[in-house]
């Protein structure tokens, strides 16, 4: 289950690891596609990972990294909430794979958190751990943060923007960046704006979780581009200075023919696992906006390589590059840049994931508009004629 079987050549193995450190969250988001959506898979798993399979992933990491020669992997330390397991178990947990992993293997640690849970004494240890620190928020005022509220209907917003200017302030080295999915009805040049005031490193920008099924809100009249364009203007005009915004670099890369990697654009290979506080081995989390059971393999760390999710028919499908995508897509002057969008946003029920991104509209404005401001900055600019004369 979970996607359109297609053949290719060699997998691409995984290098990034998402590990869930606790399946809850002490927020109720009341948007949550992973708690409020259509699969119900965690209400059976423990709620904070026991030892045992944290033992096994780090051996199935450090396994997977030998078998390839990877020089880097990127262990994601996810949930729920991640810090409800504590700085500690995170601390030892990421020490543990840099202690197995081969000689030359490279571990770029990340915890990504609400931010509520942060405290100068936690972050002491997760930067002592070499753990970088994601946090994530809809805006950086308290009106973008209005529906991130506890599971007593008590807004998030004061403790994670605490958290997020004691990074800034204390922990820079430690500070990885700002996570906000967009959201249309918000003005997005505020937006943006509020959340440089928090002063991030770098900003990831995410269309929200739908499908054909269950599109998203807001989707008509292409907002979500819109917003998108419209915040891109206000980076590229400050000169791109002010702090990187991934979706934005990468398209530019990718306009420019140069290697790029998201999950939103472009034909790289998907390289990312999930495991699950049991031990199961899954995709990632988006797919479980689609239905329910989306993200499984049937495989698990204990019995399992991650070699073996590999050769899942899903894993496969993700690896495929153009042969994966919709016919319409492969046709799409804008294939290299867009690269069919993301995965989960193609789903269509009794369909499978062979169709367009449900952003397809939105995709090709904001791709356009970029392309549009590259070239507009990139034109030559015209020769004074003789009678002009030049000024020295």
């Amino acid at each position: 289950m979970g996607g359109d079987e297609v053949s290719h050549g060699a997998p691409f193995p995984f290098r990034q690891f998402i590990v869930k450190m606790n399946g809850r969250c002490n927020l109720a988001c009341t948007y949550c596609y992973l708690y409020e959506g259509p699969d119900h898979t965690w209400r059976d798993r423990p709620a904070t990972t026991p030892p045992a399979v944290l033992d096994r992933t780090a051996d199935r990491v450090a396994e997977h990294a030998r078998a390839h020669a990877l020089p880097d992997v990127s262990l994601v330390l996810h949930g729920g909430e991640p810090l409800l397991a504590g700085a500690g178990t995170l601390a030892d947990f990421t020490a543990l794979v840099r202690d197995r992993v081969p000689p030359g293997t490279r571990v770029h640690a990340t915890v990504q958190t609400n931010a509520t849970l942060l405290t100068a004494s936690r972050l002491a240890t997760l930067a002592a751990a070499g753990i970088r620190v994601g946090i994530s928020l809809d805006g950086g005022l308290p009106g973008h943060n209005a529906r991130r509220v506890d599971h007593a209907g008590r807004p998030s917003w004061p403790a994670a923007s605490r958290s997020a200017r004691l990074v800034a302030d204390r922990f820079p080295a430690s500070y990885a960046g700002i996570l906000t999915v967009v959201d249309p009805t918000l003005d997005p040049v505020e937006t943006y704006d509020s959340l440089l005031a928090l002063r991030p490193p770098a900003l990831d920008l995410l269309l929200p979780h739908g499908n054909w099924s269950a599109p998203p809100p807001h989707l008509a009249g292409e907002r979500h581009g819109a917003w998108l364009c419209a915040v891109f203007d206000r980076w590229w005009r400050a000169g791109r200075r002010q702090t990187r915004v991934r979706i934005f670099e990468e398209c530019i890369a990718l306009l420019l023919g140069l290697p790029a990697a998201t999950e939103s654009l472009g034909l790289a290979p998907f390289d990312a696992l999930v495991v699950e506080t049991d031990g199961t081995i899954e995709q990632v989390d988006s797919l479980k906006s689609c239905y329910e059971g989306a993200a499984e393999t049937g495989l698990d760390v204990f019995r399992h390589p991650f070699d073996e999710a590999l050769r899942h028919p899903a894993v496969a499908a993700r690896q495929a590059g153009a042969a994966a995508l919709a016919d319409a897509c492969r046709a799409c002057p804008l294939l290299r840049v867009c690269g069919g969008g993301h995965y989960a946003h193609r789903y269509r029920a009794g369909h499978g994931f062979r169709q367009p991104s449900v952003y397809c509209a939105d995709l090709q404005r904001f791709i356009r508009h970029v392309a549009g401001r590259l070239t507009e900055d990139m034109a030559p600019v015209p020769a004074p004629s003789p009678a002009e004369g030049v000024v020295p």
